[in-house]
């Protein structure tokens, strides 16, 4: 990092500044638990790099009809959070899965979002329930559904001149019926090989409505959104929860490499998908 710039900025108005002034060579700073990693193998080699952690993006608000996590709140403090324990707790169990105690101070959940990885924890848990990003650049400010913010591995919608600014969980999960299931190479601080999140809203085996989610089986996070709709309004029973299972992992994409196959990826998603149902529902 030898002549290359370094600011840190103290409000957003100063960073969305200096983004629109170096474009795609600054990259944002938080915790650095993803951006730093990347440094260190060379895979990346900033030319200006700006650290967030003094713009005041570390907080958690209840807003009424909505949760609105600030970008630079760590894993930790949502993991400590009360607020999140008790009126998001899906979000709560994903955070809980993610690294090691030393990661989850530093990681912070919009930097977690902005690398783009389709094995994100937070980024199923937040699909699953139906969260939204609040993205803010010099000239405007844009709502974008963490279904529509991922691209590709590494990619997503976010412009060269703009950062996350909050996370906007809607009320309308409070309540809701929930599970989480990760699976991993080992138990502790590991990649996810397959990752499920499924928030139902329930009136006892009745779902009036479902979101299911799954990483690290596609480039990107994935939202079974046809697996979901086959729930709409029915009585959920074991035959419709292997249909569901079986929709569910038809709509991912695996891969083989290092931590899995795709025919496993595929095989866990079903099952995962189905023991999670069964959980909800049982």
């Amino acid at each position: 990092m030898i002549d290359e710039k370094f600011f840190s900025p103290h409000d957003l108005g100063e960073t969305c500044d200096l983004l629109a002034l170096y474009g795609e060579k600054a990259h944002v700073l938080a915790g650095g638990t993803g951006l730093m990693a990347m440094i260190n193998k060379k895979q990346l080699s900033p030319k200006v790099l700006i650290y967030i952690g003094e713009c005041g993006l570390t907080y958690i608000n209840d807003n009424g009809d909505t949760l609105r996590i600030g970008a630079t709140t760590s894993f930790t403090d949502l993991l400590h959070s009360s607020r999140i324990k008790e009126k998001v707790p899906l979000l709560a169990e994903a955070v809980s899965h993610i690294g090691s105690p030393a990661i989850r101070n530093m990681g912070t959940v919009g930097g977690n979002l902005a690398i783009g990885s389709p094995a994100s924890d937070s980024a199923t848990a937040l699909l699953a329930l139906g969260a939204s990003l609040n993205l803010i650049s010099k000239t405007e400010t844009r709502i974008v559904g963490c279904d529509d913010f991922f691209i590709a591995p590494g990619q997503t919608v976010l412009r060269p001149d703009e950062l996350i600014q909050e996370i906007i969980i809607p009320k309308t999960t409070i309540g809701a019926k929930w599970g989480y299931r990760k699976l991993g190479r080992r138990k502790g601080q590991s990649i996810s090989v397959v990752s499920a999140a499924i928030c139902c809203h329930a009136v006892g085996t009745k779902c009036n409505g479902a979101r299911i989610a799954l990483g690290a089986v596609a480039p990107t996070p994935v939202l079974a959104s046809e697996a979901s709709s086959l729930l709409e309004g029915e009585s959920v029973e074991k035959d419709l929860i292997d249909k569901v299972a079986k929709k569910a992992a038809h709509e991912i994409d695996p891969i083989d490499d290092v931590r899995s196959s795709a025919w496993y990826r595929r095989r866990v998603s079903e099952v995962l998908v189905k023991r999670l149902l069964l959980q909800i529902f049982s």
